[in-house]
């Protein structure tokens, strides 16, 4: 073979179009491999070449193809390449390379590397050669695959930012702007709301300017584990890797888990086109299967609605089963109302205190809409799209700058997370002592429309066992709330900030009555104090006996209990027989201490700064003597200086005169 004519097929690549560009380039490479063909008098039959592409196996390489072929036609016998790791970096693929010469008579010539394919001392430098460049890639692709782990782990996410989300200095950050709205898709879903129902919604409000929300969208989002801080590399290949704890999560992994959980159920069609209360909630008393709903309309337009089960011939009444469902309705409300929807957000408004990055985001969203301004100048808009992405940032200024205000009151109120059950406290003897009052500025359970009835229901109750007391009459069982609201509201109670109703027995009288956590006799001392700024509230001590579940104290039958809870650490002792309790409560007949009573019902009671006192009769009477006495000394001393201050005027008025 080495007297024959070689007729060469020159081989030039590059693995990245950057290559192209500086280094060992196509053209460079060719002018190397024609000047050693005429060195060696061989005839250049082509040139074949492949831009931008890596010898890695599995790779379309069109040029090399194209070669081979044409030595299989016998076009050419020789592949000349500047080096061996051009044709390959693979031990597999060279040996298949080696087989492939031998059967077509064929060699290959380097012109950098000493190869000679015809002998044995030849093929195996070659192998050592590629042994050595297959090596090199292997500890690349190590290396690459160690600093991608490490960079991973530090929030350093290789892939374009999810919404909700966005890249700075290489790390994934929350979007100020747009996590909100992430936030809000999975508790719309976990409320039962379907993809298409969210997305039309998001249509309907034109959120962030847009009006092609999809439902393929709302799942993307709903199954994109980086919302609850964790991330999947190389999703699509055979063997991802999981990361957890990677980013900052936008929402729970609890509440994350339960959207997965709630996919199976919001398959079903949950809404229909009646907002019905309690629709998959119900469970059959025979059966035990979830009850379906109907409704029946009548002539004068009135709705009733009815629960029922095929098999089992049940027909229950939705008024019936609201009566009965009364007695949860007011632990659901509080929650939901009063710790979920307006002191809870406020407190985490006020502990994060995002100002600084919200006040960093709508400056970056200025300048945006600045160059968005400056675009539409230089002629790279229409109008058409330019009023389209200035609609889209014009909404996000607006909704940071009520977020930075939302912060700015958050950060005037002086409240604590303490002051939560205080001021449930508060509102808790408004209801006693005006009931009428307090139902003007409460929104009461039957202020609510059917939809938000409906929606509440949703979100916090997973299903109602039922049972049978007669036909098609039903008392409730038991209510099994979902996670949402249940953990969370066990973290407040333990943490001391929630109250919790319960059925008690007092000496020989059961009744519900609200229990909360452990409280130092100091916290309850600073309790009490801030809740008689209101009302005359009295306090005193009760022993709870283990072995007969009964609290024992006297004269409670002109009181009406407020708070119970235990003044001694139990957690903390080994044996419990019997617990100090302390009681907080007020007289039937009390009245508030204030002039406006306004003020009752829309403040959130401030702790103040006094010294703590023990609660005994004596000590309590000397404090409240002392405050009383420090009162009148300060409004005496206001007289005084307005007295001082009229005569002061009164001199000033006969100057005056005087002088004219």
């Amino acid at each position: 073979m080495n007297n024959e004519k070689k007729v060469a097929g020159l081989y030039i690549r590059v693995s990245t179009e950057d290559q192209a560009r500086e280094g060992f380039s196509l053209p460079e490479q060719e002018k190397r491999l024609r000047a050693m063909c005429e060195y060696k008098g061989y005839e250049i039959y082509k040139v074949y070449e492949d831009a931008g592409i890596s010898a890695k196996t599995g790779n379309s390489r069109p040029g090399f193809e194209e070669l081979l072929q044409d030595i299989r036609d016998k076009k050419c016998n020789t592949i000349v390449v500047l080096k061996l790791d051009r044709l390959t970096r693979s031990v597999f693929d060279w040996e298949k390379i080696i087989r492939f010469l031998e059967e077509n008579d064929a060699y290959l010539d380097c012109a950098n590397d000493d190869i000679n394919t015809t002998n044995a001392n030849g093929k195996m430098i070659s192998r050592i050669l590629t042994s050595v460049s297959q090596n090199e890639i292997e500890r690349t692709s190590e290396r690459t695959k160690f600093g991608m782990v490490g960079a991973i782990k530090e929030g350093h996410i290789p892939h374009k930012a999810p919404f909700g989300y966005k890249h700075e200095n290489k790390k994934l950050i929350p979007d100020e702007a747009t996590k909100d709205q992430v936030i809000r898709i999975f508790n719309l879903y976990y409320q039962g709301n379907s993809y298409q129902t969210i997305s039309n919604l998001y249509n309907k409000e034109k959120v962030f300017g847009k009006t092609n929300w999809k439902d393929s969208t709302i799942l993307k989002i709903i199954e994109n584990p980086i919302y609850k801080g964790d991330f999947i590399h190389g999703k699509r290949t055979k063997n991802p890797t999981y990361y957890e704890d990677v980013v900052e999560p936008l929402i729970s992994k609890e509440l994350w888990e339960e959207c997965q959980a709630q996919k199976k159920k919001n398959s079903r069609n949950y809404k229909r086109n009646e907002d019905y209360l309690f629709l998959q909630k119900l469970k059959c008393p025979h059966c035990n299967r979830i009850l379906a709903g109907k409704a029946t309309r009548k002539k004068n337009g009135s709705i009733y609605y009815y629960y029922y089960c095929h098999d089992c011939k049940i027909n229950i009444k939705e008024t019936d089963i609201e009566k009965e469902f009364d007695n949860f309705i007011e632990d659901i409300q509080e929650y939901d109302l009063v710790v979920n929807q307006t002191l809870l957000p406020m407190i985490k408004t006020k502990l994060n205190n995002p100002k600084e990055k919200l006040t960093k985001e709508l400056k970056e969203q200025q300048q945006k809409q600045e160059r968005i301004r400056k675009a539409y100048i230089n002629g790279s808009f229409t109008i058409e799209e330019y009023d389209i992405e200035k609609d889209i940032v014009d909404k996000t200024i607006k909704d940071l700058e009520f977020k930075i205000r939302d912060c700015d009151i958050c950060n005037e109120l002086r409240f604590t997370p303490e002051d939560i059950l205080i001021k449930r406290d508060l509102d808790y003897i408004n209801q006693i002592v005006y009931p009428e009052e307090y139902e003007e500025h409460t929104y009461m359970w039957k202020d609510y429309t059917r939809e938000e009835k409906s929606d509440l229901i949703m979100r916090y109750v997973d299903n109602v066992e039922l049972t049978l007391c007669g036909k098609n009459k039903v008392k409730i069982g038991e209510v099994f709330f979902r996670e949402s609201m249940c953990k969370p509201c066990n973290d407040l109670y333990d943490a001391g900030f929630l109250a919790k109703k319960d059925y008690a027995i007092l000496g020989n009288i059961g009744m519900k009555l609200r229990f909360s956590e452990y409280l130092p006799i100091e916290k309850v001392s600073e309790i009490v104090f801030t809740l008689r700024q209101y009302y005359n509230v009295g306090y005193f001590e009760a022993t709870y006996y283990y072995d007969n579940k009964v609290m024992f104290f006297n004269d409670y039958q002109n009181r009406n209990i407020v708070r119970i809870f235990p003044i001694e650490d139990y957690k903390k002792m080994d044996k419990i027989d019997k617990l100090q309790l302390g009681v907080i409560y007020i007289g039937n007949n009390e009245k508030c201490l204030i002039d406006n009573k306004e003020d009752l019902f829309n403040t959130i009671p401030e702790r103040t700064n006094c010294i703590t006192y023990e609660l005994d009769e004596e000590t309590k009477k000397k404090k409240l003597e002392s405050i009383e006495n420090a009162k009148k000394k300060k409004l005496e001393s206001i007289e005084n200086a307005k007295k001082m201050r009229e005569e002061i005027l009164k001199r000033n008025d006969k100057v005056s005169q005087g002088q004219r």
